[in-house]
């Protein structure tokens, strides 16, 4: 098949956010492109919104950020092919540049803060995504085939079964590698020194010590003890931008003739010290905190937590925030094994899609009938963006019916008190309802085939007797959209 052509879509684009002096930086996530611009005000919005491939324009998180969908990461590509090297040059100066534009427009601090965050995570965690996704689905297959109720197909103690699982597990196992790696590239750093870092907390005699809780010193009467840091986040993170910083301080100091040994030198042993002694367990002890209070809150709240984070959450995806959660939960699946938060999420998921796939069956617009049948089917793969922004909020009631849709599903997984023992969610993502540490366990799993249910039954009929008829015209500033079904999520 002939490779589609994006360079005319990516010059259009360049084009309406203002030209190349108007970016200051791009990145990209799931199912957008995110620019920091330097004047919001002279980026066209109307005429991105009408534009075959753009699904929407939203501004939050100090980003301009256009929706895509999952062609995200060609667009990208051919937008950086545009803008050409000397972009790519500016690209490289890193987190300097990323919030300089929106620094000068909001002076609040806070809100500043909480946008650089919410970018660093984004920038950290997207390129990882799919392959913790993988490995969640791979374990959760494994622990179907093993259930006596099918017959345990697959031994635990077997040669196969040890052999994939390691596969599986492998992608959470040397997560503060990956993050490491992700993180240095999004900030500019250097990725394999920091990987290397990375590659420090996931070395086994310093896991074995963390499982452990080996005394590294006393000081005062108060141990400082080695963690285990397999599976963890945010460590990482922070170790990137010290990483970063302390390189590029010493480039800028050290000799030319010396940076090559001792750059990295210095800043694995700097940095690796400063992350197992000092921040490494105050941030791991605080994220673990933080993610079982919040697992333990949405199993004590059952029904009720349910209910409420079930009909709200797909509003965070409206905004891009849902990356501040993404972070959350992959803590809980790596410190206790389970998720009750992402069962929830799971449905929301579901409800969206079904939402969209009411309109697709009823509508008999063909141009809507594609964009809605191939939004839906993203939705029921765990990407919503093009169902929300191809659709649903384009009929704001179709939306809010998949809210619906999504608080009754909330409100059966909270009422049963459902789990998730991996990343993966919607329908594609049912292997994660199995316990691999007990498969026999069924409950999340009947708690999920219950919640998806009533999320398709529920969001499916609001949809078809109230969210949607062909009467209905989309806001103006979509009704001269042709149809955007060929252009899927992105990666962000």
């Amino acid at each position: 098949m002939a490779k589609k052509d994006y360079s005319g879509l990516a010059k259009k684009i360049i084009s309406d956010v203002g030209g190349e002096k108007n970016i200051d930086n791009l990145i990209h996530c799931i199912t957008r492109l995110r620019f920091y611009l330097k004047d919001e005000s002279v980026a066209k919005d109307e005429d991105l919104k009408k534009t075959t491939g753009v699904i929407d324009v939203i501004k939050a998180s100090g980003q301009y950020q256009v929706v895509i969908g999952n062609e995200v990461g060609n667009v990208y590509d051919a937008v950086v092919q545009e803008l050409g090297p000397q972009f790519a040059a500016k690209i490289d100066d890193g987190a300097t540049t990323t919030a300089s534009a929106t620094d000068k427009q909001k002076g609040n601090p806070v809100t500043r803060g909480i946008n650089n965050l919410i970018g660093v995570i984004t920038g950290s965690m997207t390129p990882v995504i799919g392959v913790i996704a993988a490995a969640g689905i791979i374990k959760g297959i494994l622990a179907l085939l093993t259930l006596p109720q099918l017959g345990s197909l697959l031994d635990v103690k077997s040669t196969l079964y040890l052999t994939i699982s390691a596969i599986a597990d492998s992608a959470f196992f040397f997560l503060p590698i990956l993050v490491g790696f992700s993180a240095a590239r999004y900030m500019k750093g250097d990725p394999v020194i920091t990987a290397v870092i990375g590659g420090v907390l996931t070395y086994p005699q310093i896991i074995t010590w963390g499982t452990n809780f080996k005394t590294m010193f006393s000081i005062g009467g108060f141990d400082f003890q080695f963690l285990n840091y397999t599976y963890s986040i945010f460590p990482m993170i922070l170790a990137a931008w010290f990483a970063k910083e302390i390189g590029g301080w010493l480039k800028k100091n050290l000799p030319s003739y010396l940076q090559m040994i001792f750059t990295p030198l210095i800043t694995v042993l700097v940095v690796s010290v400063i992350t197992l002694v000092l921040t490494g367990p105050i941030i791991q002890g605080a994220a673990n905190g933080i993610a079982d209070f919040i697992n333990w809150l949405v199993h004590v709240s059952g029904w009720l937590g349910g209910l409420v984070i079930g009909g709200f959450y797909q509003i965070l995806v409206i905004f891009g925030l849902h990356w501040g959660v993404v972070p959350l939960v992959a803590q809980q699946i790596s410190g206790s094994g389970e998720s009750a938060l992402n069962a929830i999420i799971s449905g929301t998921m579901v409800s969206q899609g079904a939402a969209v796939l009411a309109v697709a069956i009823k509508s008999k617009k063909e141009n809507l009938k594609g964009l809605g049948f191939a939004a839906a089917i993203s939705a029921f793969c765990g990407v919503t963006e093009p169902a929300i922004y191809g659709v649903n909020l384009r009929y704001r009631r179709v939306f809010i019916s998949g809210l619906i849709g999504s608080a009754v599903s909330g409100f059966i997984t909270g009422l049963m008190h459902g789990n998730m023992f991996g990343f993966t969610g919607s329908l594609i993502g049912f292997s994660s309802f199995f316990d691999p540490k007990n498969p026999a366990q069924l409950t999340s799993f009947y708690a999920f085939l219950l919640s998806s249910l009533a999320a398709i039954i529920v969001s499916f009929l609001v949809t078809w007797f109230w969210g949607y008829n062909d009467k209905m015209v989309m806001s103006e500033k979509v009704e001269k959209k042709e149809n955007p079904s060929k252009k899927n999520a992105v990666k962000a």
